[in-house]
């Protein structure tokens, strides 16, 4: 399976060890992914953080935040790990296995980021730079400057401020799970218009996000 995802990935390790590494989740024990998780964070913004500013030149700040959110985005990064098949690669724990977690976003983004760091530590930034970009083709491709959508946070507090409006308040209603498949919820109370949405996500971040698309959703429906 290494052998194949290698071939999918486009780059033969000279240290094997490196992608076993990070192919082994949390849940499996020691030796797990997270340390490289770390490292495939940095080393992957950086690679689309450079493409996108020679890309666009014209570009302002908040723009180039914004396309490389979306690159970044765990949606985004598990969709790529779907489509290099990383999900049948991964060593998970009996309890993360039989709850779907060769299939679950949080899991297949984190292992992403961990075969990238993997990469860089194997032959440094350019390759993984080079890997990096060709499973993003397509990601990358299907940018359009000045017509990315605002995550919904921004999107519902300019709404809001347009109207003179007091910004919603967030707050974390539960957490549950291991802590490697920790699940948050998210409340978004818009008070004025006496709103509340609920959002759930891997991480307080992305439950935000969640519930205040929901959010938006309502109010725009009112």
């Amino acid at each position: 399976m290494a052998a194949l995802l290698e071939t999918k990935i486009g780059h033969k390790f000279s240290d094997p060890t490196l992608l076993e590494s990070a192919l082994r989740h949390r849940s499996i024990g020691s030796r797990h992914n997270e340390r490289l998780e770390f490292l495939g964070d940095s080393v992957l913004g950086l690679a689309v953080s450079e493409t996108l500013f020679e890309r666009y030149p014209e570009a302002s700040e908040g723009e180039l935040t914004r396309l490389r959110a979306r690159l970044v985005r765990q949606a985004t990064l598990a969709t790529v790990a779907r489509s290099i098949d990383l999900g049948k690669a991964l060593q998970l724990g009996p309890s993360a296995g039989r709850s779907g977690g060769s299939d679950r976003a949080s899991i297949l983004a984190d292992a992403l980021e961990a075969v990238i760091a993997a990469v860089f530590l194997d032959a440094g930034f350019k390759i993984s730079k080079e890997v990096t970009l060709s499973l993003f083709a397509t990601e990358i491709s299907n940018l359009k400057e000045g017509t990315i959508e605002k995550d919904p946070k921004t999107q519902l507090q300019e709404l809001l401020q347009a109207g003179g409006t007091t910004p919603p308040a967030y707050r974390v209603t539960s957490t549950s799970g291991q802590p490697h498949e920790r699940e948050f919820v998210v409340e978004c109370r818009i008070e004025s218009h006496k709103l509340v949405g609920t959002g759930r996500g891997s991480n307080r971040k992305e439950a935000e996000q969640v519930a205040a698309s929901h959010a938006l959703d309502e109010l725009q429906r009112r």
